[in-house]
């Protein structure tokens, strides 16, 4: 269910004090009655319906852990600033809704539903939450998830009593005091919740190692679906992430170079993209980009089923061009592994000369959209014959 938790900051304090804090203990009760999950018939079955209570309950129980983590609140103009920035969502200071639900797989829905990442029985999109006046973010949790309520001696007992009394035939009800691993999933989301917090509202740069090596599909998420390509760490695991395997991931890599927004409108994760060349820099590997190849294969060949028409596709190819076609020119001769053409050339024989014609046109009409090598790369492009590159 979660990464192995580890050592690394944040630290887990659990200072909540039960007899100050007892606004969530009704919810907490009814949670542990409910059990941490069901089983009928040999299926998942649900044993508790979440409300709006269950998430104002985490409230103060996450805001206590940021705190003990040295977190400091950013302002509310601050926080809705990198909300809109990360997620694209626009905080209006004049709805009296105090959560957003921002979904990863469905980017552009404005509906509200309480879903656990962790739940295999609802089938809904990965999600997280904006909670407006706590002033962070978080996945939404049981309360058990996130606070040891062992600690407390009424609790424990009340969750025992409530397992003796339960007549339920049809229905094996697994209590939350018989997961033998929620310890550790507990220490693990509270880490979750504070280095994500820390990284965008208190720019910790510790917090960026400890996200890329336990909440990596958080970062592949954030890139794929919104975009988010500021943070040189992120693209480069997300980079190591597709080349494990560039010839299978190649049609993946699509969705982290570029998506249509809520209008409809391309856009392109130059940065993104950017950061191949960097990372080639490095290592001098041409393994490190080929699947930048790979896609603009299948783009040119019209093997990815997508919203992008021909004119989209001409410009994402365009991009990676930019990065690919000038290391292709620069160090090609050093290996055979980088092929016989660059991505424009590859493009120019495929369409034939009417279509390149056309196509070069559009990028002229564009100003290259603002592209240093792109007409360059066009030039290269139109040397190569059947024996391949000119040089």
């Amino acid at each position: 269910m979660m990464n192995k938790c580890d050592s690394q900051t944040p630290t887990n304090t659990q200072t909540m004090d039960y007899t100050q804090q007892d606004s969530y203990i009704p919810v907490l009760k009814s949670q542990l009655s409910a059990g941490a999950s069901g089983e009928k018939n040999e299926t998942d079955y649900p044993t508790y319906q979440f409300t709006l209570k269950d998430i104002e309950a985490t409230e103060s129980i996450i805001l206590q852990e940021l705190k003990d983590n040295g977190f400091k609140k950013p302002s509310a103009e601050e926080f809705n600033n990198k909300i809109k920035e990360v997620f694209h969502r626009i905080i209006d200071p004049k709805s009296e809704t105090k959560y957003l639900q921002i979904k990863f797989e469905d980017k552009c829905s404005k509906n509200f539903k309480l879903f656990k990442n962790s739940n295999s029985i609802d089938a809904n999109p990965h999600s997280t939450y904006v909670f407006k006046n706590g002033l962070f973010i978080s996945d939404f949790y049981s309360i058990p998830e996130i606070l040891d309520y062992t600690k407390n001696s009424d609790l424990t007992k009340y969750e025992s009593e409530a397992e003796a009394t339960n007549r339920s035939t049809d229905v094996k009800i697994y209590y939350w005091k018989d997961l033998s691993d929620l310890k550790n999933i507990r220490k693990q989301n509270l880490k979750t919740i504070v280095a994500r917090n820390m990284y965008f509202f208190n720019n910790s740069t510790s917090s960026i190692t400890w996200l890329v090596q336990h909440d990596q599909l958080f970062i592949r998420n954030l890139i794929k679906y919104f975009g988010y390509d500021k943070e040189a760490k992120f693209n480069e695991y997300v980079i190591n992430y597709l080349n494990s395997n560039p010839l299978d991931n190649s049609k993946d890599l699509s969705d982290y170079i570029a998506s249509k927004n809520c209008e409809g409108k391309l856009e392109i994760r130059s940065t993104f993209i950017n950061s191949y060349e960097t990372l080639f820099n490095t290592s001098k590997n041409v393994k490190d980009l080929i699947i930048l190849k790979y896609l603009s294969s299948k783009i040119i060949n019209n093997e990815i089923q997508n919203t992008f028409n021909d004119q989209d596709k001409m410009k994402i190819l365009a991009f990676m061009a930019n990065t690919y076609d000038p290391l292709f020119k620069q160090y090609h001769n050093q290996n055979n592994d980088w092929g016989q053409m660059t991505i424009l050339a590859d493009y120019r024989d495929f369409v034939g000369d009417e279509e390149w014609i056309k196509a070069k046109n559009e990028y002229k009409s564009n100003n290259y959209y603002g592209l240093p090598n792109l007409k360059s790369m066009i030039e290269y492009a139109d040397m190569f014959d059947r024996v391949g590159a000119p040089d």
